[in-house]
């Protein structure tokens, strides 16, 4: 009988609850302690690969929560992001974008997207210090993740956020083994992929039996649409000291992964997938007209690209793939401590640091060399306020580009870009938005036993993050090949820079972003142990520093970065430019915000028969706003001060109930719940789409903003079931449903009625009194409407199956209902089923070496061809945005989607030494 049937049966008859102190995928050492040693988290214990797992494990904690372990990820995709390997969790909706997970992804949980859900690591807060996105693609190798979990709704009274309102998601990496050995995984499979895996642990050493590992990975593929190929490589290792039993220990762990990925494909249009016609893929390179001097290269209309099916094309090279990447270079480092200050008095220290390179996709910018901001003192000949260089009078010149290239003074002004002598060119230069982030923190608890059934916790946070964001250009190879992939951030010599030696940019920011909680919480049990009751609150008090090198455009978030002098200053303080005209810019700023709440988190479990029991909880959340929604100043008209209140912070409220079941062969959660979500964040045009003649664009309307649109209400209904029928067969379901409504309609902004006559519409005129502008209010017809992106039903399922003691099969499917694309659900994608298969034969007693194994794995089974993340908005058709028929119609945007990923095979070999 091999390891795996003897460890099945072991776990048969512990099915029905051993406890297993620290197995709870908690935010930090701290809740670990607490939940695991309370019996707040008794859990199913099971082996590597028994039918008793499929990745929807129950934990009878006072909330919904769903966790998958070690024996359930180990039959996913090797490489895959965990994201995906939770994907069968009731609530959490994940949509990879390519079958092998590098290229990222977007998560919906109850509605809310990734943004808003708090993912950790070993306790550490992964989502960026800025804008709160989670980067999937950069996540912890799945062979030393031992336990992940998502919390639906709610966090844990210590999470160390300041964004989530939908929940958390969080694993905890595997501690090293007490035998030495080593651990090789290789994988091969369709798209040229290729992937490495080694781990080697070191066994118990030096007089206090110290354990520690040391991992490495390598993965490379082709896109699976278009050219390119994502290449990952991953080292992590982590050193772990036993302080004497009863859950005394210390740790110390490492992690860097870099990615250098083309990871962006084109979207299709619902037009586009239904006749099935497939767009253009990125270019797959593309050549920039060389110099010449005295002539007009405009790299804009003059470059020769060479496009994804083969053809070649004039234009520009905004789409090449060398410059259409996105590479990250993120690692940590990682200290968990706890210890028995005294029989009823623990404290626990989770100490981190986090380091991030990254790029928010990368593309060029076309400069042409005699922009301002490249010559600050430059004679505009093209410029209504400046020198015609022929006449020596102001005024626009009379000659053409070619004309004037051919005057030695006309090339005394600009920059010469592009090394041909003149400064008569459009250049492309390598433009993209570099972000650089520090981040320390702390997260640390002091945990007290009044008596065997009572106890209380303190807990300390600190998340202290320095985003710098920069973009910077600089110069490419005739091909459009970067010097850089982080442009001038490593290589500065590469910058462009203007005649005063200032480096062309387009955007020039440094934030602080400080969080410091504090939070206690009180666990109690009574009536012999039957109810549990939990008490907490957390206080969280957020600062943003905010620092603006470049003059920002009133009320949005438009800069200009610049070295320019101003052509006035107002009375305001705001200042105009002679390249602009009368366009106003705040000039660069620094200021400080702060957000402070208190957020109960409660809940009770109660225990009664054989395995049955009910849960219920209640929580707040809170997410402060992003530091882009920050950077959108507005010059207070009254005292011509800078206000950023346009955007407040979010808060929820949920609720949870739920009841539970649990023996040997049969694990039951069933949980209806609601959530209140108050000032919801979107972005949204700014301004009407029209002049007052109904016929001439709004220069304006097209600036994006964010604006608060109130609230949203939201509930349903999570369940799962888990069944073992026989010895070899297990079958587990899971399934949501979700409702959301808008209450409120989007405010877009005042119409400007003046006193023109719209001669192109038939409607009433604007009144020709009084003189000043009539302004009519606008709104989106948003009330009543569905969260985008968003199913209403989603259903999973997976089966597994031990054929012989060798060979074991897995079989999964996700059902995921319609999903709106803008707010006012006027485009709608279709539902989809995608189904995966995993197939292992264990070669351990074939071959005699321990752990090894052969596994096959097919996502996307029977090929479903389904839309994957959208791209949402506001309106995808013309809509009517106010009574008042003299507003035109705001016009619409079809939306664009990603494709979903085709069959793929991967096979992998795996075993230990």
């Amino acid at each position: 009988m091999t390891n795996r049937k003897r460890v099945f049966w072991a776990t048969t008859a512990l099915f029905s609850g051993l406890l297993v102190a620290g197995a709870a995928s908690a935010q930090s050492s701290g809740t670990v302690a607490t939940e695991g040693a309370t019996e707040l988290d008794t859990v199913v214990v099971t082996g590597s690969r028994s039918p008793a797992i499929t990745g929807i494990i129950a934990q009878t904690v006072p909330k919904t929560r769903s966790s998958i372990g070690q024996e359930f990820i180990s039959t996913q995709t090797s490489g895959q992001t965990i994201l995906q390997s939770l994907n069968l969790v009731p609530g959490l909706n994940f949509v990879n974008s390519d079958p092998y997970g590098n290229s990222g992804g977007n998560i919906r949980l109850r509605g809310f997207d990734g943004n808003r859900v708090s993912l950790t690591f070993d306790g550490m807060p992964l989502n960026d210090t800025g804008n709160y996105a989670v980067f999937t693609n950069q996540q912890l190798d799945a062979e030393l993740i031992q336990r992940a979990s998502v919390n639906q709704g709610t966090t844990d009274v210590d999470s160390p956020t300041a964004s989530a309102t939908g929940g958390t998601i969080s694993f905890l990496s595997a501690r090293p083994l007490e035998e030495a050995g080593v651990q090789v995984n290789s994988s091969i499979g369709e798209n040229n992929y290729g992937r490495v895996f080694l781990r080697a642990d070191t066994g118990a050493f030096g007089p206090w039996g110290t354990t520690a590992f040391v991992a490495a990975s390598y993965t490379n593929y082709d896109k699976f649409r278009g050219p390119g190929e994502l290449e990952k490589t991953q080292f992590n290792g982590k050193v772990y000291q036993d302080l004497g039993g009863d859950g005394n220990f210390a740790s110390l762990a490492g992690h860097y992964n870099r990615n250098r990925n083309a990871a962006f494909f084109n979207n299709y249009t619902l037009a586009n997938f239904a006749s099935g016609v497939e767009p253009l893929e990125n270019d797959i390179t593309c050549f920039r007209p060389l110099g010449a001097n005295g002539t007009v290269q405009d790299e804009n209309t003059q470059s020769s690209r060479i496009l994804s099916d083969g053809s070649t094309i004039a234009g520009n090279c905004t789409s090449a793939i060398a410059n259409r990447i996105n590479p990250s270079d993120t690692g940590n480092i990682r200290g968990q401590f706890s210890y028995a200050l005294t029989d009823n008095l623990r404290f626990t220290f989770d100490p981190s640091y986090q380091y991030v390179l990254a790029t928010g996709g990368t593309t060029t910018s076309l400069l042409n060399e005699r922009d301002d901001r490249l010559d600050q003192n430059r004679l505009n000949n093209n410029s209504t306020t400046g020198l015609n260089l022929l006449t020596g009078t102001t005024g626009v010149g009379a000659l053409t580009p070619i004309q004037q290239c051919a005057l030695p003074l006309f090339n005394t002004t600009g920059r010469d870009l592009n090394g041909d002598g003149d400064t008569c060119d459009n250049v492309h230069v390598y433009a993209p938005s570099v972000t650089n982030t520090n981040r320390y923190g702390i997260n640390s608890s002091l945990i007290w036993d009044l008596n065997d059934s009572n106890r209380i916790r303190a807990a300390y946070s600190l998340d202290y993050g320095r985003h710098r964001q920069t973009g910077e250009g600089s110069f490419m190879s005739r091909n459009a090949d970067p010097v850089d992939p982080f442009s001038t951030f490593n290589a500065p010599d590469s910058a462009v820079t203007g005649r005063d030696g200032s480096t062309y940019r387009f955007r020039d920011r440094f934030s602080i972003a400080e969080l410091q909680q504090f939070a206690v919480e009180y666990i109690g049990d009574f009536f012999n142990d039957s109810l549990t009751v939990n008490v907490g609150v957390r206080a969280p008090r957020f600062t943003r520093d905010l620092n603006q090198y470049c003059f920002s455009q009133n009320g949005t978030s438009t800069v200009r970065c610049t070295t320019e002098t101003p052509a006035s200053t107002l009375a305001s303080g705001n200042v105009t430019f002679a390249s602009t005209g009368t366009t106003q810019f705040i000039p660069p700023y620094q200021a400080q915000l702060k957000f402070d709440d208190i957020l109960p988190n409660v809940g009770a479990v109660y225990r009664f028969g054989e395995g049955h029991s009910v849960y219920a909880s209640y929580a707040e959340g809170l997410s402060v706003p992003r530091t882009d929604n920050l950077y959108q100043p507005v010059r207070n008209v009254t005292d011509n001060s800078i206000d950023f209140s346009t955007v407040q912070p979010e808060s929820t409220k949920a609720y949870d109930l739920g009841y539970r079941f649990r023996d040997s062969r049969l694990i039951v959660q069933a949980a209806v719940w609601y959530i209140e979500f108050e000032n919801r964040i979107v972005s949204s045009r700014d301004g009407a789409q029209f002049l007052d003649d109904g016929v001439t664009p709004n220069p304006t309307f097209d600036l994006i903003i964010d604006r608060n649109v109130g609230s949203v209400k939201q509930q349903g209904f999570d369940g799962q079931v888990g069944y073992i029928f026989s010895d070899s067969f297990a079958l587990n379901l899971s399934a949501s449903y979700n409702e959301s409504e808008l209450q409120e309609n989007l405010f877009l902004g005042n119409f400007s009625c003046t006193n023109l006559t719209q001669v192109a519409l038939s409607t009433p005129a604007c009144p020709t009194s009084p003189a000043a502008p009539l302004l009519i209010p606008t709104f989106l017809s948003t009330k009543g409407k569905t969260l985008v992106e968003t199913p209403d039903w989603t259903f999973s399922a997976r089966g597994d199956w031990d054929v012989t003691e060798d060979l074991s099969v897995g079989l999964q499917a996700k059902y995921v209902g319609e999903r709106f694309a803008t707010d006012v659900n006027d485009e709608v994608s279709d539902s989809y089923v995608v189904a995966d298969l995993d197939v292992r034969y264990d070669l351990t007693d074939r071959f005699g070496i321990r752990g090894a194994y052969v596994q096959v794995n097919i996502n996307n089974l029977f090929d479903e061809e389904y839309l994957g993340n959208i791209s949402t908005g506001n309106n995808g058709l013309a809509s009517s945005i106010s009574p008042d028929a003299r507003v035109p119609l705001r016009g619409g945007a079809a939306r664009t989607y990603s494709i979903g990923s085709p069959r793929t095979a991967q096979i992998t070999l795996g075993m230990k030494f």
